[in-house]
């Protein structure tokens, strides 16, 4: 089993978190963060989940601000890592932090009533 999906996903992490925080000017990508990747084994697809910090109207507005930007993301990605084939990309909207963050504060509540 090759473990160049994995290294293929962790470069495209890296590389994608820093075009969010220098190349990508559009303002209607807010407080977004690369939460993971997910390459194919036959290095053809990336899903890249992104979290993002805010209201449904602000995580609507960020992806759709970064699906119009997957085929500069894409370019970029092929001149930083330099494959020959560069695997189409597609952003998914992550909720795990939020999802965390309601059970932290429910189990909180829960802990402040038994105290």
């Amino acid at each position: 089993m090759s473990h160049r999906p994995e290294r293929l996903a962790e470069a495209i992490k890296k590389e994608v978190s820093d075009l969010f925080q220098g190349e990508l000017k559009d303002p209607r990508i807010g407080f977004a963060t690369i939460t993971g990747v997910e390459v194919s084994s036959d290095l053809k697809h990336a899903k890249i989940y992104v979290s993002v910090l805010g209201g449904n109207d602000e995580q609507e507005s960020t992806m759709a601000a970064l699906k119009k930007a997957q085929g500069f993301i894409r370019t970029e990605l092929g001149r930083r890592i330099r494959l020959r084939h560069v695997p189409e990309i597609t952003f998914k909207l992550d909720n795990s932090i939020e999802h965390g963050a309601r059970v932290l504060k429910l189990l909180n509540e829960v802990k402040s009533r038994h105290e």
